[in-house]
């Protein structure tokens, strides 16, 4: 079989590599599932770290996260349910894959030339590991309310209203996904570590300090949905005008008689 000439096209489908038959939508989907997976994943690493803010201590986790809650819900618009579901399965194997990995890295014996001591190694990504425990739970729910929410409100408003489906969906599955990975995580915390901060307080005092967490979290959260809502028009402008790749196309809700 001869080679096609210089610029011109192969003459047979089996001379096109692999990597070439990829679409634009192809190459705009693994960007942004790889993008996803770093944000979820280091904000799992870093989030057992609290800083202080003038409303209270909140966990550094909250950096990255915001991101996702925006790479969500584009995938959710241009590649519909089948996309996001993946997107979030994607998410949770990629999770699991790091507990392990941190679970082996953590009990490995060490030896004398280490950088991090053992206690330090631990506390560090074996705490790590509890917050990718809590997260994963937390992650699948919220996700997975987040695409069916999505889905609902632009089949509902036929496509329209973008800030609405992208803004709504968050505020209600990042209050789960809030209340959920505090009270498993730092519930946890406090009862495998009672010398810790949580570990000496009443058991009163401990759940009033998480829920304020919870609350203070959730606030900022809601700040950011909202101060994201432009940056999801910008992505969505120019994905559909520079890339050319249209949004999915939803059948409208059916109107009883």
């Amino acid at each position: 079989m001869s080679a096609s000439a210089p610029g011109e096209a192969p003459s047979t489908a089996a001379e096109i590599a692999p990597f070439d038959g990829m679409t634009a939508s192809h190459k705009l989907f693994v960007y942004l599932c790889t993008l996803f997976v770093a944000c979820l994943l280091l904000g799992d690493i870093i989030g057992g770290k609290t800083i202080a803010t003038p409303l209270g201590a909140i966990s550094v986790g909250i950096i990255p996260f915001p991101v996702t809650f925006l790479l969500t819900d584009i995938v959710n618009d241009f590649y519909g349910r089948k996309g996001a579901r993946f997107l979030t399965i994607l998410g949770f194997v990629m999770a699991t894959f790091a507990y392990v990995v941190l679970q082996i890295g953590t009990y490995a014996p060490i030896d004398e030339s280490t950088y991090f001591t053992q206690a330090e190694f631990t506390k560090i990504f074996g705490g790590s590991a509890q917050l990718f425990l809590a997260s994963i739970v937390a992650y699948l729910i919220g996700q997975f309310l987040d695409i069916y929410v999505f889905q609902f409100w632009k089949r509902l408003t036929q496509s329209r209203h973008l800030w609405l489906r992208a803004t709504g969906s968050t505020l209600l599955s990042q209050i789960v996904d809030t209340v959920v990975i505090n009270c498993i995580f730092w519930g946890w915390t406090a009862s495998s570590n009672p010398e810790g901060f949580l570990g000496k307080m009443s058991p009163n005092a401990r759940w009033t300090w998480i829920f304020q967490k919870i609350g203070r979290e959730y606030g900022i959260k809601v700040v950011v949905a909202i101060l994201l809502t432009p940056v999801v028009y910008a992505l969505h402008a120019a994905i559909v005008k520079g890339l050319k790749i249209e949004p999915e196309k939803l059948a409208a809700v059916a109107k009883k008689a």
